[in-house]
């Protein structure tokens, strides 16, 4: 496809750009609105291989969490003090980023709070949860600046109208937001810096000829001063030495349910089932731990076993007795790794990545973009 350019496409479209960037989620359009915001004559490209951002940034659940109490407690085993609230002061910073940059109005954004559940088989896990409780109120007070974070609250259990709960932790400083608009409004912000943003362009292969990264797309061949790969779950199809992981995330939105009580975010089981309202639905997520192996996948798609559960779950705990239909059905596919922390770093002469979110990539993906953006500043 070398000679299928016309003068017009390559003088416009396709010349040499100072950075392109791999990937238009948020991690990738962040990075862009910081490159040109510092410095507005750089030639930015971003190219993405979906006709929408492929993975998970248009297909997560919308939520604006920094992390459930259960999860805050399962970091602590797997890193130190230090590392848990460095994280949590991360995905703080970068909701609050987030939402100054595009506007609470603009991605439906509301700050109904975050509920953990505990179900009545899950004693030892809430005794756990409440015994912890006090000590992250004061660890992340460092970061969310109060220390009435997570508090008991079963006297919401009767008020949601919940079967089979016996627990709830609630945090009020999380929030919920519409992932849609988030992205339309991200995508407008680059627009406005004259970011050029081209879909249907897969990268195979990223060459470094010295002065310039060359690389090979489905659309043909482009070069750049500097690239950034922002494609999060999938880095490891360009760069297998990444430690990033693919994690499938199954959805479920029902049809409009009458009288519709809960409001705000809710996970349980260890965060690995979540559900939330929105436009008088509700969405309902997760399962990927009945089969690990099999949600480790760069294939969207579903499978009978995670459907059947969260339809279970749905019937049986969030809407016990409804027989809510379901709407919708999608997938998205997340980026995880042993280490809790992003990979933000210089993987190859003049070639980056920002990727490996941990399944929070709305609260931290401005944040890493800026920070990968920095690099490339420097």
């Amino acid at each position: 496809m070398e000679h299928t350019f016309s003068y017009w496409e390559r003088t416009a479209f396709t010349e040499n750009a100072d950075v392109i960037i791999i990937g238009s989620g948020i991690v990738g359009l962040s990075a862009a609105l910081h490159l040109k915001r510092e410095q507005p004559g750089l030639k930015v490209t971003v190219l993405e291989r979906g006709f929408l951002p492929s993975g998970a940034s248009t297909k997560n659940a919308g939520f604006a969490c920094f992390g459930t109490l259960s999860e805050q407690i399962e970091y602590l085993k797997r890193s130190s003090e230090e590392e848990v609230l460095k994280l949590v002061d991360y995905k703080w910073r970068g909701l609050r980023r987030l939402r100054a940059n595009l506007g609470d109005n603009n991605i439906d954004f509301y700050q109904y709070g975050g509920h953990e559940l505990f179900m009545e088989n899950e004693s030892g896990r809430a005794e756990e949860a409440l015994d912890h409780l006090t000590y992250f109120n004061n660890l992340l007070a460092q970061a969310v600046g109060s220390h009435d974070i997570y508090a008991v609250a079963d006297a919401k259990i009767a008020d949601f109208g919940f079967r089979g709960i016996n627990h709830i932790i609630y945090n009020p400083f999380e929030g919920q937001l519409h992932t849609g608009k988030m992205m339309r409004t991200l995508l407008n912000r680059v627009y406005e810096q004259d970011v050029l943003v081209l879909n249907n362009c897969s990268v195979n292969q990223i060459e470094n000829e010295g002065g310039n990264i060359r690389l090979q797309t489905s659309q043909g061949d482009f070069k750049a001063t500097k690239v950034i790969l922002a494609t999060n779950a999938f880095a490891a199809q360009l760069y297998p030495e990444l430690d990033v992981i693919p994690g499938r995330g199954q959805v479920l939105v029902t049809k409009p349910v009458p009288g519709l009580k809960l409001r705000g975010t809710y996970h349980f089981n260890e965060g690995y089932y979540y559900f939330r309202n929105i436009d008088g639905r509700v969405l309902f997520g997760g399962g990927r731990n009945i089969d690990f192996n099999q949600e480790k996948t760069w294939d969207f798609g579903h499978t009978e076993a995670v459907k059947k559960q969260l339809t279970t779950y749905l019937n049986e705990i969030v809407l016990p007795g409804e027989n809510t239909e379901i709407d919708y059905w999608w997938s998205g596919i997340m980026g995880f790794g042993e280490d809790i922390s992003p990979i933000v770093k210089e993987i190859q002469p003049n070639v980056y990545c920002a990727v490996r979110c941990n399944g929070m990539g709305v609260a931290m993906g401005s944040l890493v973009g800026e920070e990968v953006a920095e690099l490339v500043l420097r």
